[in-house]
C-alpha cells in the first residue's frame, strides 16, 4: 500500500551520536524535497555522518531556511508542487552562491545539462542510494572549498581574456565581462589549472563533479560546445578547446599567471 505523505514544517536535524555534537564547523545541508519520507532518509542518513541537515518541502520553505541558516548545501528536488523547480533553481542561483544539487526522476541528457547550466554543481536521478548522495555531496562540498582556496590565486592571462579567480569573473583585455554560467565558469577553470594537456571525459566529469560518467555521458560535449561558442572566435574551428577525436579533448592556449 502507497505511504501517505505528510507535510511538516522545516526542521534542523542535529548531528547524532555520544562523539558527534552538532557544531558549528559541521557542514550544513539542506533538502528541500514534498516526499517527507526521503526528507527524513536524508537527514537521519547524513546526521549520523557529521552533517547538519535541514530540511523542507517547497520553495516558501527554502526561502526562508537560507534566511534564517548559513548554509553549506542546498539539495532540491526538481518536481516541487505549485512552483517549477527550474525557476527555483535559476533564483537560487541568481540570490547566491551555495552550492546546488539537484534531485530528480528526469534521466535524460538535456535535463541533466540544462540544470548544470542553470548553475547546479551535480545531478541526481531518483530513485537514489543513500551512500551515493552523501558521496556527492561530500565531493561538491570539497568542490566549494578548493575554489574559495582558489580566490586567492593570481588572475590567469589566456588567449586575450582574463580570469579573476576570486570573483570567479572572466573579461577580455579591453575590460569586457564574458557572462558564464556556473557550470561554465567549472568548465573554463578545469581547463586553466591542466593546460596543454589531454583530458579525457572521465577526468572531465571526476574534476568538475566528482564522478565518472561512464562512455556515454554526453553532458560534458555539450556543456563544451556552450562554453566554445562564448570564448572562441569561431566556436566550429576552435582554437582554445581543441577535440582529440575517441580521446578527450586539450586546452591549446598558453596559460600566464599574473599578480
Amino acid at each position: 500500500m502507497m505511504a501517505v505523505l505528510r507535510r511538516r514544517e522545516p526542521r534542523e536535524t542535529a548531528m547524532r551520536g555520544p562523539d558527534d555534537p552538532a557544531t558549528e564547523s559541521a557542514p550544513i545541508v539542506v533538502v528541500i524535497d514534498d516526499e517527507v519520507e526521503i526528507v527524513e532518509l536524508v537527514e537521519t542518513y547524513f546526521a549520523e555522518r557529521r552533517m547538519r541537515v535541514i530540511g523542507g518541502h517547497s520553495g516558501t520553505d527554502l526561502r526562508r531556511i537560507l534566511a534564517e541558516h548559513r548554509v553549506d548545501l542546498v539539495m532540491l528536488d526538481l518536481g516541487l508542487p505549485g512552483e517549477d523547480g527550474i525557476d527555483l533553481a535559476r533564483e537560487l542561483r541568481r540570490t547566491t552562491t551555495t552550492p546546488l544539487i539537484i534531485l530528480s526522476g528526469r534521466a535524460a541528457t538535456v535535463d541533466k545539462v540544462l540544470a548544470l547550466e542553470l548553475g547546479a554543481d551535480d545531478y541526481v536521478t531518483k530513485p537514489f542510494e543513500l551512500a551515493e548522495l552523501h558521496a556527492r555531496a561530500r565531493s561538491v562540498l570539497r568542490r566549494s572549498r578548493q575554489a574559495h582556496a582558489a580566490a586567492d590565486e593570481p588572475s590567469l592571462r589566456f588567449g586575450g581574456y582574463v580570469f579573476y579567480p576570486r570573483q570567479r569573473r572572466l573579461q577580455t583585455r579591453e575590460g569586457t565581462t564574458v557572462e558564464l554560467t556556473s557550470g561554465e565558469l567549472q568548465m573554463l577553470e578545469m581547463f586553466l589549472y591542466h593546460p596543454n594537456r589531454l583530458l579525457s571525459r572521465d577526468q572531465i566529469l571526476e574534476w568538475t563533479r566528482g564522478r565518472d560518467g561512464g562512455p556515454f555521458d554526453r553532458s560534458v560535449d555539450m556543456q563544451i560546445g556552450r562554453l566554445r561558442r562564448k570564448i572562441e572566435t569561431d566556436a566550429a574551428a576552435p582554437q582554445l578547446i581543441k577535440t582529440v577525436r575517441g580521446q578527450g579533448y586539450w586546452f591549446s592556449a598558453a596559460v600566464e599567471r599574473v599578480p
